[in-house]
């Protein structure tokens, strides 16, 4: 089965951040054996089906199939860096907006529990991450737009021989800034809503981990409907930069044609995956 439709903010944290009792699971995860990154989306997927197939709701529900995952990177000083996929408390979280979100009926048919016991096993779910954040955030089918405003477009890392992968790095302090003040021009230009929230959370997000931490952009499974040509010449990065200048400089005209050209790019990609 190939990788899901996905792509992916990932935080990666200093080893050291680790050493305390409740980076065990972290450090036993790494004993394992680190998941290579665009296996990544697998592994999930892998470990939520085993749960359903055994009338699971959550990975580990029945004490198997719920370890952490880890997926490691290097510093640009030479510092092993580690993002824990968070597998079980990710999806609880999934699990309660599902319940927030859809209708009794359909609840009913796709719950394996009482959807009372799947509230508080989701909820229990969630509290063991403690007081820290998911260090992965999704997106289904697309790239969010205000993620290209935490990156540098010239930055990009590249690769079109197997395994193929798009993605960017950026230091976590540098990301938070670039994202305060996206935001702060998003608010000016276009108002309150949609990107702007999108960039408050994810400022807020990242704020929650170690500064030397590093962020990473990638677009994971999406890369299955995006030719080698498209992804050479793919721009995002850099229109989503531009669109953000021109609202900053006052010309609307400049950055409306910035959205288009990404509208009708990341339209094409959906677009392929309806008619495949």
């Amino acid at each position: 089965m190939p990788e899901p439709f996905l792509s992916y903010l990932r935080v990666y944290e200093p080893l050291r951040v680790f050493d305390g009792p409740t980076g065990v699971p972290v450090r036993e995860a790494l004993r394992r054996g680190a998941v290579e990154p665009h296996d990544a989306g697998r592994r999930d997927r892998d470990q939520c089906l085993r749960a359903a197939l055994r009338s699971r709701l959550l990975p580990g529900d029945d004490g198997a199939g719920g370890e952490l995952d880890v997926v490691v990177t290097t510093s640009e000083a030479g510092d092993r860096l580690v993002c824990p996929l968070d597998t079980r408390p990710r999806a609880a979280a999934a699990v309660l907006a599902f319940l927030a979100e859809e209708l009794p009926v359909l609840r009913a048919a796709a719950l394996p529990v009482a959807e009372a016991a799947a509230r508080r096993g989701a909820e229990a779910a969630l509290t063991e991450i403690g007081d820290g954040a998911a260090h992965v955030v999704t997106s289904a089918w697309t790239v969010p737009l205000p993620w290209f405003a935490l990156v540098d477009p010239a930055r990009r890392r590249l690769r079109l021989d197997s395994p193929r992968r798009v993605h960017w790095q950026v230091l976590i302090g540098t990301a938070i800034a670039r994202a305060e003040r996206a935001e702060k021009i998003v608010r000016s230009g276009i108002g309150d809503e949609g990107p702007a929230e999108v960039l408050a959370e994810t400022a807020g997000w990242l704020g929650r981990f170690d500064r030397e931490s590093v962020v990473e952009l990638d677009y994971g499974g999406l890369v299955e409907f995006i030719d080698d040509d498209t992804l050479r010449a793919d721009d995002s990065a850099r229109l989503v930069q531009d669109a953000l200048q021109a609202l900053h400089d006052g010309d609307g005209d400049t950055a409306q044609a910035c959205y288009e050209r990404l509208r009708e790019f990341w339209g094409a990609v959906a677009g392929r995956r309806r008619n495949g």
